[in-house]
């Protein structure tokens, strides 16, 4: 991408995040190291060239550096620098902008697992929370995520910690279903697609924290204005 030879601030961010795919290659980091191919899968359909074009400008930029994972998974991974650990509060007003614009019909893909992550910072109303406070470990296919929600204000995390309140076991689709699409909670642990232990009630609860945001009333569906 041509740099845009402004100095202004926000030209000059996206001079070094601004090329397609980079801001999601940080989204994919926002929780911790991953190696290329668990990147490659959380950002699919994205070719192995452009990942790595993107990893390099980015490291370059000292936003991103390379590490080595200790065992179980052990390797070469990538992680965010100080520097790109910034860009989280930047990623979670961009994506509570982004989710009040109207989605593609042809968009069917669920949301990566970090993405849900995100989404879940994005959409959390303390409102609605109230006075709920409670710590909940989501296990989400082969990621857990450790949740806690007090005083009206929402953390999440990647962590194995089993000193949480609540347990809910499922898989990301499904959560994203939960959440976003208020598919019906008894129903999903009836058919076994979702395991909670702990306060039920509460469950239910957390899983109310986080609204669809309303529209713009003036965007437009992508493609234009007769779709």
């Amino acid at each position: 991408m041509k740099v845009f030879n402004d100095p202004c601030g926000t030209a000059r961010a996206l001079d070094t995040i601004g090329d397609r795919w980079a801001l999601l290659v940080v989204r994919e980091l926002l929780y911790g190291p991953k190696r290329f191919v668990d990147l490659a899968r959380g950002l699919a359909p994205i070719s192995q060239n452009v990942l790595s074009q993107r990893l390099h400008k980015l490291t370059d930029a000292g936003v991103v550096r390379r590490r080595t994972l200790g065992p179980p998974v052990g390797g070469p991974a990538y992680q965010l620098t100080e520097m790109g650990e910034e860009l989280h509060s930047v990623l979670v007003v961009l994506g509570r902008w982004g989710s009040r614009l109207p989605l593609d019909p042809g968009v069917t893909a669920d949301l990566s697992v970090d993405a849900l992550t995100l989404a879940l910072e994005t959409t959390f109303d303390p409102g609605i929370a109230g006075t709920l406070a409670t710590s909940v470990l989501l296990r989400l296919g082969h990621d857990s995520f450790l949740a806690t929600v007090t005083a009206g204000e929402f953390t999440i995390r990647r962590s194995e910690s089993a000193d949480a309140e609540i347990m809910i076991i499922t898989e990301p689709g499904d959560l994203q279903r939960l959440v976003f699409a208020r598919t019906d909670l008894a129903q999903a642990v009836r058919d076994g697609t979702v395991m909670i232990t702990g306060d039920r009630r509460k469950a239910r609860r957390f899983l109310r924290c986080f609204p669809v945001p309303p529209p713009f009333p003036d965007a437009l569906r992508p493609g234009g204005a007769d779709r």
